[in-house]
């Protein structure tokens, strides 16, 4: 079959589950079957970081990516934009933008960085800590799982009107230390009298974070990028308790963001020319539809929205007509301390395997790997309104180590303890939590597809698997009474059977025939 047309200008990039998708191997895909159809490399401009930070991580093309968008990895895109929906330390940045330069991607030659896109620093990371112990150690409660990113600390300090936003950089230095000096001293007060953090905790705090940006910036130290001096962030620690060094962070953090002041613009004006001149903008979204702070189940979600509405107020542009894509794998992760109805037992052989893949791209944590939720997918793309769907890692599901590919489950729906099945997620999350899993019980194969390039050489029984996700995800969203017009069925576009870019399936039969099929 061949692929269908994008129906807008605007294609958004998100998932359809609880994160690490495989979004970003997208980004250069739907450049390239772009570029190919209309013979022009300059088809797709703009790349778009939607919402977020440095807390969603992305593989794009072997590089794992935090701020900057999947599109770096593609030369024919002309700007890497940072959205209005985008919280960003300026060290990160510079982090995570030179070792790819140093690869020889340009990055601060595409660099933009919306004037609304919302500075994070230091003190939002030691905030983020501090919360997580206040809500384990203070209330009682689970962990939330938090990355120490500083990302929910960021997002309040916006809806409690405490914005530092890039354009602060173009202004009086004055201004930028007057609102950095504000903004240490909530940090301060906040972790030592809110959170009730120890003396200890607080310069632990320093301590784990240098200790985790050291690990996590290790190549670009051993390659003589930056020293090891550049992750020390316990210089931003005076030998008081509770108290910043303030001139060590305003100095630190103007320098960075001065360094960044020719790559601030108005991200608006350059998406509206680039769909007025009728070329693409892609949207990257960071995280997926079900770790939306609204429609997610707290506290395991983000503190940004993260499906497609989200994507006009970041660009700052009108709503409009979207290509919707949404990402999942063929099984299903989760990481932190999420409810998971469709988990794994730690002994199945299969759970085993993906555990030995299933590693978290920011924080390196072990996710956990459980059977494939048609439930969430329906929701998400019933609620979402995607027009394609990819499903990544199908690949992952062959035999290996102990594993031998035998049969696969895949939940239809929930079930209470009544006997009542339910074919959507219940937003009431008391009542979701006591739900259990509905499965269908489907026969697995015993050929490594990886090599794999067509629909149609898959093995039968990983076709019957593909078809049969497919058909309990519409069922769901549609509640049974699929629409009469087979072109309303969202699209199965690309199947992922491995990680490099091209191993991709690209030929999927229409949805209809899947149905079929199933």
């Amino acid at each position: 079959m061949a692929l269908t047309p994008f129906c807008s200008r605007i294609i958004a990039d998100t998932g359809i589950s609880m994160g690490d998708e495989g979004k970003g191997r997208l980004i250069p895909e739907v450049i390239h079957e772009l570029q190919t159809a209309t013979g022009r490399k300059d088809i797709v401009p703009v790349v778009l970081k939607v919402n977020g930070g440095a807390n969603s991580g992305h593989t794009v093309a072997g590089l794992k990516l935090n701020l900057l968008p999947g599109g770096v990895v593609d030369r024919d895109v002309e700007t890497l934009a940072l959205g209005a929906g985008v919280v960003a330390d300026p060290h990160k940045a510079h982090w995570e933008a030179k070792p790819v330069e140093k690869l020889g991607y340009p990055v601060y030659a595409r660099l933009l960085i919306d004037e609304r896109c919302l500075m994070s620093d230091i003190s939002h990371r030691i905030l983020d800590l501090a919360f997580e112990d206040y809500r384990t150690q203070v209330l009682g409660q689970e962990p939330r799982g938090s990355t120490g990113r500083g990302i929910t600390p960021s997002y309040l300090d916006e809806v409690g009107q405490f914005q530092i936003w890039y354009a602060d950089f173009l202004a009086p230095k004055a201004e930028f230390v007057a609102k950095m000096e504000a903004r240490m001293d909530r940090a301060e007060r906040t972790v030592q009298h809110v959170c009730r953090i120890t003396p200890e905790g607080w310069f632990g705090y320093f301590k784990k974070l240098t200790d985790n940006e050291l690990r996590a910036n290790k190549g670009s130290i051993d390659a003589g990028i930056f020293p090891a001096a550049e992750f020390d962030l316990t210089k931003f620690a005076t030998t008081e308790p509770f108290r910043f060094n303030r001139a060590a962070v305003i100095e630190a953090y103007w320098a960075a963001g001065q360094a960044l002041a020719k790559n601030i613009g108005d991200v608006r004006e350059r998406v509206l020319g680039v769909i007025h001149e009728g070329r693409y903008m892609i949207g990257e979204f960071g995280q997926a539809y079900w770790l939306d702070k609204r429609h997610g189940f707290p506290p395991n979600v983000t503190a940004s929205h993260t499906f497609t509405p989200e994507i006009f107020q970041s660009a700052g542009i009108p709503a409009q007509p979207v290509h919707n894509i949404g990402c999942c794998k063929a099984y299903d992760t989760k990481v932190g301390t999420h409810t998971f109805l469709t988990q794994m037992p730690d002994e199945h052989p299969l759970a085993k395997h993906l555990k030995t893949l299933e590693f978290g791209t920011t924080t390196g944590r072990q996710r956990m790997v459980g059977w494939c939720d048609c439930v969430e997918k329906a929701d998400a793309l019933r609620y979402g309104g995607f027009q394609d769907i990819v499903i990544n890692k199908l690949d992952a599901l062959s035999p290996a180590c102990e594993w031998t590919g035998d049969e696969l489950l895949v939940c239809t729906g929930y079930a209470d303890a009544s006997g009542r099945v339910y074919s959507h997620v219940p937003r009431n999350d008391a009542l979701r939590r006591t739900l259990k899993p509905v499965y269908a019980r489907l026969p697995g194969w015993t050929e490594d597809i990886s090599k794999v390039r067509s629909f149609a050489a898959l093995p039968a029984n990983a076709r019957r698997y593909i078809a049969f996700v497919m058909k309990t995800i519409v069922d769901n969203a549609f509640n049974g009474a699929l629409p009469a017009d087979p072109a309303l069925l969202p699209n199965l576009r690309y199947i992922g059977v491995g990680p490099d870019p091209s191993q991709i399936i690209k030929d999927v039969p229409a949805t209809a025939e899947l149905i079929k099929l199933a």
